[in-house]
């Protein structure tokens, strides 16, 4: 018999019943003034894979592989932090765009022609989780666009290195773009090393602050499944542009039943 079939755990481990409900750390035990082992060493790996997702290259060739069928232009840009290092020391340095990106985006909307001022533009950015990007971020633009309206015009998607999420403001300004949504790696925790952020920001333009966002956290599949979060961004998306507003002065009220009626 394991572990998990002896009907004695429960009444041994009263925490048990507890974590089939959360993934949080809880009634972890202790040995003296420490951790049992077991949990000492998974508490460890834990923290070895949040390193990893924020040090961990963004691979834009795979993810643009990844979206090909969709269409649409693709353009990669990098900030002006020149590496990760400089990324994690200077986060001002994520926030604008290397004059190489900026110069590539003015070149891709004076050619776009009609097309020059797109209802959205989103970007796929590294953040601080190039994992959740890999894992989470092809999915998430796929089931946005399957949910948007014929009639949203969009933009070219841009795969954005050592980005910040203000890094967004920057771009959509340059390709014209009315709403900016930024798909962006969040701080990895413990056990959300995945964790993709989405933010739509209506009129985006350098020197937005965060008020003016929306923002949709904790996107993966053990914490906000990509389907229900599509749905939601695509019913914020809509709000935003029939309103002409985003951040604090769009109310969320975002219900699955709201989802189609926003259109």
């Amino acid at each position: 018999m394991s572990l998990s079939d002896n009907p004695d755990i429960p009444r041994l481990d009263p925490w048990s019943r507890l974590r089939v409900h959360t993934s949080a750390r809880i009634g972890l035990g202790r040995v003296g003034d420490g951790l049992p082992t077991r949990q000492l060493l998974e508490f460890q790996m834990a923290h070895a894979r949040a390193r990893d997702s924020v040090h961990m290259p963004f691979d834009a060739s795979m993810v643009g592989g990844s979206i090909a069928d969709l269409d649409l232009p693709v353009i990669t840009v990098q900030s002006r932090a020149a590496n990760r290092a400089e990324y994690l020391q200077r986060p001002d340095y994520g926030r604008k765009l290397a004059p190489q990106s900026e110069t590539d985006l003015l070149d891709a909307a004076n050619s776009a022609g009609a097309n020059s001022s797109p209802d959205v533009v989103f970007i796929l950015a590294d953040g601080l989780s190039a994992r959740a990007i890999h894992e989470n971020g092809a999915d998430m633009v796929r089931q946005t666009l399957a949910l948007l309206g014929r009639d949203w015009s969009i933009g070219p998607i841009v795969l954005a290195h050592q980005a910040r999420v203000a890094l967004g403001d920057e771009i959509a300004s340059r390709l014209q773009a009315k709403i900016s949504v930024m798909l962006i790696g969040e701080r990895p925790g413990l056990s959300s090393a995945d964790s993709l952020g989405a933010y739509l920001t209506y009129a985006p333009k350098p020197g937005c602050s965060n008020a003016q966002r929306n923002c949709i956290s904790n996107i993966r599949p053990a914490g906000f499944p990509v389907d229900d979060a599509a749905q939601k961004l695509v019913y914020l998306m809509n709000t935003a542009r029939k309103s002409s507003i985003s951040g604090v002065n769009l109310k969320d009220n975002f219900s699955p039943s709201l989802a189609d009626a926003s259109r």
